[in-house]
């Protein structure tokens, strides 16, 4: 039994057996969940598991894209990827406010903290209805 999944406007598509699309689902669901794990944790002070746990979902998004290259699944595995790198970049930049002023850092952390978590929601929520994420070119 197969499937045909389009990848959006650029009309690529691809067969898929029902193995494959559900391991596409169970690995992209696991990774949403690390992600989601440690978009919370950012919320918590002192959470300390949340940068092995985002290093694991970040490897297994980086070694299982290359399955969903030409389905809907590959703008989820990029959405993941993009949103820890623009992530962390974030945290970087505002990391000099904690040397600073406690205060304006804690505030531009929460806010990529925030930004991070609805990344990550919004992204388990298409996946979860089967849509790809719209990413703009």
């Amino acid at each position: 039994m197969t499937q045909d999944f389009s990848n959006g406007p650029s009309g690529e598509s691809r067969e898929l057996d029902v193995q494959t699309l559900n391991g596409l689902n169970a690995w992209g669901t696991v990774s949403y969940i690390l992600h989601l794990v440690v978009a919370v944790a950012a919320l918590i002070p002192g959470a300390q598991m949340g940068p092995l746990l985002l290093v694991v979902a970040l490897v297994i998004d980086l070694v299982k894209r290359g399955d969903a290259v030409g389905t809907w699944h590959a703008s989820h595995f990029r959405w993941r990827i993009r949103t820890v790198i623009i992530a962390g970049l974030l945290y970087a930049v505002t990391a000099p406010l904690w040397l600073l002023f406690i205060l304006p850092g804690w505030l531009a952390w929460l806010a990529v903290s925030i930004w991070f978590l609805y990344r990550i929601v919004s992204g388990l929520t298409k996946l979860n209805k089967g849509l790809p994420m719209e990413i703009p070119a």
